[in-house]
């Protein structure tokens, strides 16, 4: 049985944070000796082994990927600390999105041999919009072609980072034997295989120089950090531990530098001292600034403090079904106390909710608790109508904290129920599926009498389709999978059209004028993340009534739903209603919604529509032999070579940019052409204008 973690009421010693990393860096790992060293398990599982607490779904434990963040308590040192162990594969990318959205701070883990890999980019990335303190976790020390160096070398040449190790390895790869600590000035080693007998040394002699040597490069870039400090160093004072720790943190906090560390997870090395820092230099939610928000009906702009005496408001962050219990909704409380038993707002859709059953997480188990304060991280049973994203506060102090922002997915495939009564499971299961994971669409195509089901990449519809079988019985054929295409404008266009209709009686009557061109940077940034749609209204006369102005902008809107080209979504465009004209009587607002409709679908044809195809950054890592084989095949699948670099251990890493139509496939040919030893990841970049000929095999259907 697990030990309770302690309940930690003091704001300053709860930490949220969240793991985070490439695919196969070992967060997974590292979560599970965090569990373990923290007294939550007994025995530590492995990944390899398909028994780590963390991934505790079948698929996960196949395989050997996390795929769905879960959320752990526990305690170290006094501190309460809640974990989120995210995926690190491309198509779950949602689940770090929306984990970091409510973590006050992160760990990055990366692959000593590997360094920082594509995946660690998006990650770093998401975690800079979102403000989040970082410190870096250098794992697999022991592995060969293992580089503490190389790797901190390129989190500031590839994600812009600035790190500064507090750590340095004490030997490398095999040689691993432990950790200098370059604040202290010790090194620390191992007595046993479980890493929990920690033993302290002097440094070396072999070691002292270039420790020396990489402390000072560590104070000079702390103490850059605090004028104070700055004042003291350079009159040649002695600055103490306790100041650079000081200054450290305060410098961590505000994204100024990312401290470093080394070990190995897997050897049960540096895991402890990992945990200490996260306790040491990451903020609490006293330390970050206090959450922003909106009035729900005036849009008034509102704060909330992270104290249990502020009105609540939690955000909703995480749906997951459960077979045995139902729906749990996972949340961050960021102000107030939430008790079961109460009943809170859902400001963001104008509902009440009853609170029933909190339960802490641990992973697949819960624990019951009455009430949950500022700060924390918790789940609830039993709420109806509440979903990702959405806010629960108090109802006498209503409150909209900001949504969070997921990608559009890029693939997609059919799926047909094999009988009757599968079709009435299927439509339960996709249903409870698409309300866990907001980057899973459903779409029922009229014309076809088909149901498609789109996501970020085909591992991410392959689990989803398992998860259908195995969770809810349901007997499906799949269909192959396609590229989710877009269709965009190239020119812009003056468009006049007139919606007339007589039916006896009153008629309906509406003209409108509208002015469609491509987006441009600048209007982007007017749009909210996500958004790629610009309505403007600039009706001067009242030559349009302001009531039917939001039906025409609906019309347009609607009619992006499928495009000229090939009936995709159109995408990039802005839409300015310049002009038009109404009846006193025939006009309705869905006149003006179907004239909106009509008008962009006539601009449409008439300013160079395009098909727009997904491309995709690859990083395919082989050995050096295998080199030209794999860039010929790169270069025939319509790709452009980036770069390519050696990796150590005789491998060699390509980077490319590929159209996601040509990648279909690609991990067997790449298996067969290197022998079963080449890897590749794979993320999304951006929609490119596809060639002609690729759009003319789309409107035929042959593609």
């Amino acid at each position: 049985m697990a030990k309770k973690a302690e309940t930690v009421l003091d704001l300053n010693k709860v930490r949220n944070i969240g793991i985070i990393a490439h695919i196969d860096a070992g967060k997974t790992t590292t979560t599970e000796r965090v569990l373990y060293y923290t007294g939550m398990i007994h025995r530590v599982g492995e990944v390899h082994e398909g028994a780590a607490t963390t991934d505790y779904m079948e698929q996960e434990r196949e395989r050997g990927i996390t795929i769905t963040a879960a959320a752990v308590t526990a305690g170290w040192k006094g501190y309460q600390v809640n974990i989120i162990d995210t995926p690190g594969h491309v198509d779950f990318t949602a689940e770090v999105q929306r984990s970091l959205r409510v973590l006050d701070g992160g760990v990055v883990v990366f692959d000593a041999v590997a360094g920082v890999e594509p995946q660690s980019e998006t990650v770093w990335r998401q975690a800079n919009n979102y403000n989040v303190p970082r410190i870096c976790f250098v794992n697999k020390m022991d592995r060969t072609g293992a580089n503490f160096w190389r790797c901190v070398e390129m989190i500031v040449d590839r994600v812009s980072g600035s790190p500064v190790p507090i750590q340095m390895p004490y030997g490398e790869g095999p040689d691993f034997g432990g950790i200098i600590d370059l604040i202290e000035m010790k090194l620390i080693t191992y007595g046993n295989d479980e890493g929990t007998d920690i033993q302290e040394h002097p440094i070396p002699e072999s070691y002292r120089e270039q420790a020396e040597t990489r402390r000072q490069e560590m104070v000079e870039k702390i103490v850059e950090n605090d004028d104070y400090l700055t004042e003291k160093y350079l009159m040649e004072d002695e600055v103490t531990n306790d100041e650079l720790l000081g200054a450290l943190r305060a410098a961590t906090i505000a994204g100024k530098v990312h401290p470093v560390l080394c070990g190995s997870a897997l050897k049960n090395k540096g895991v402890q001292l990992m945990l200490d820092k996260v306790v040491e230099l990451l903020p609490s939610p006293l330390d970050v600034p206090a959450i922003k928000g909106t009035h729900p009906k005036t849009d008034e702009p509102l704060t909330r403090e992270a104290s249990d005496h502020q009105p609540v408001a939690a955000l909703v962050f995480k749906i997951l079904t459960d077979p045995y219990v139902g729906r749990l909704a996972f949340f961050r409380v960021y102000s107030g106390v939430v008790r079961s038993g109460s009943t809170l707002m859902n400001s963001t859709k104008g509902e009440r909710e009853r609170v029933g059953r909190i339960v802490r997480m641990f992973a697949d188990r819960r624990e019951d608790v009455e009430e949950v304060h500022a700060g924390d991280i918790a789940a609830i049973l039993g709420l109806k109508e509440t979903f990702t994203g959405d806010t629960l506060c108090d109802p006498n102090n209503p409150i909209v904290l900001e949504k969070i922002s997921f990608p559009e997915p890029v693939i997609e495939l059919s799926i047909e129920p094999n009988s009757k009564a599968d079709q009435d499971k299927m439509g339960i299961a996709l249903r409870r599926l698409a309300e866990e994971d907001p980057t899973f669409k459903i779409e029922v195509d009229d014309k076809l009498g088909q149901t498609k089901i789109k996501g970020m990449g085909e591992l991410h519809l392959e689990v989803l389709v398992d998860r259908m079988l195995r969770e809810f019985g349901v007997q499906a054929t799949v269909g192959r999978p396609r590229v989710a295409y877009r269709e965009t404008i190239t020119r812009s266009v003056r468009q006049d059209t007139t919606f007339k209709r007589q039916t006896g009686g009153s008629g309906q009557y509406a003209r409108v004028v509208f002015e469609f061109e491509p987006l441009t940077d600048e209007d982007r940034k007017l749009l909210p993340p996500g958004e790629d749609f610009l309505f403007v209204d600039a009706i001067k006369g009242g030559a349009i009534p302001k009531e039917f102005i939001p039906a025409a902008r609906n019309g347009v809107r609607d009619a992006l739903q499928g495009g000229v080209v090939a009936g995709y979504p159109l995408v990039g465009i802005k839409a300015t209603l310049v002009d038009g004209a109404f009846h006193e009587v025939d006009s309705s607002e869905m006149a003006f919604k179907v004239a909106g409709s009509m008008c962009l679908k006539e601009g449409a044809h008439r300013a160079g529509p395009v098909l727009l195809e997904p491309t995709m950054k690859v990083e395919v890592v082989v050995p050096e032999d295998y080199t030209g084989t794999v860039v010929g095949d790169l270069s025939a699948r319509r790709g452009t070579i980036v770069g390519m670099e050696p990796r150590g251990a005789g491998t060699t890493s390509v980077r490319a940019t590929v159209p996601l139509g040509e990648m279909f496939g690609y991990a067997t040919q790449l298996r067969n052409m290197t022998q079963g030893r080449g890897s590749f990841t794979m993320e999304f970049e951006r929609y490119a204008i596809a060639p002609q000929n690729i759009a003319d095999e789309v409107v035929k259907g042959t593609r």
